[in-house]
């Protein structure tokens, strides 16, 4: 599936490192969360819109493989790319991105659940149709 390519932005604050100064590494975590966040709103939605609507984004499944540190104040792109759209849930692969240097890659395998039961549940139809705009926007492979 081609999807077009989403990306923020983040500078890595003291905050985000260890002693020495690298990222720890749970704060790619983070980074990653934050731009799946992100992605959604550049769609039109926001997750405390469809927490009142009773439906929560989780997630069910990731790998991320580090690859090299970012450092106290480097500038990262965090990308989005929609690989799988589901009835419950859906993929993203993701990576960060210092310069044209990837330092993180990760899939990620996201659930949605009812906010009540947090047993599966659709994904709402908008959100859905979004998505299959979104990937349809995307230029083709070569």
């Amino acid at each position: 599936m081609a999807d077009r390519v989403f990306n923020w932005q983040v500078r890595v604050y003291y905050e985000d490192t260890d002693a020495g100064g690298i990222v720890y590494y749970v704060n790619y975590l983070k980074f990653m969360e934050r731009a799946r966040t992100e992605y959604l709103r550049s769609l039109g939605f926001d997750q405390q819109a469809l927490m009142l609507d009773g439906i929560l984004l989780v997630v069910r499944n990731t790998t991320v493989e580090y690859l090299k540190p970012a450092r106290l104040d480097d500038t990262l792109e965090v990308s989005v790319s929609l690989s799988r759209r589901g009835r419950a849930g859906f993929d993203v692969v993701q990576s960060i991105w210092r310069g044209g240097e990837r330092l993180c890659k990760g899939r990620f395998s996201i659930a949605c659940v009812s906010a009540n039961s947090l047993r599966p549940v659709g994904l709402p139809v908008n959100v859905r149709q979004a998505m299959l705009l979104s990937s349809q926007d995307a230029p083709s492979e070569p």
